[in-house]
């Protein structure tokens, strides 16, 4: 999965919602996705904020927990790799067969 994908929840108090990868960690296997297991952090004020109050943004969540939506079918679907002549490998749907 990349970054601007969108995704579905597959599990988890969020499930069945879509929302576009803010961030991935590849080495821990996380994504980050708009809208998806938000928290809140109370905040003192600073500079930065000189309101302080409670902020609230998105926490990571398992890779393993969300399916990548294919543009064209729009349906939650794995991906394949294909290889084209001289270019790099594109992802397409299994589904579908489109190019995402």
């Amino acid at each position: 999965m990349k970054k601007g994908d969108t995704v579905v929840v597959l599990k988890g108090k969020d499930k069945d919602k879509q929302g576009k990868i803010l961030k991935v960690d590849p080495e821990r296997q996380r994504v980050v996705v708009e809208g998806i297991a938000r928290a809140k952090k109370h905040v003192r004020p600073s500079q930065s904020n000189p309101q302080g109050g409670v902020v609230d943004w998105e926490m990571p969540i398992d890779a393993s927990n969300v399916m990548l939506i294919c543009p064209g079918c729009g349906r939650a679907t794995r991906t394949n790799k294909v290889h084209g002549m001289g270019k790099a490998p594109m992802r397409v749907c299994k589904k579908c067969g489109r190019e995402m």
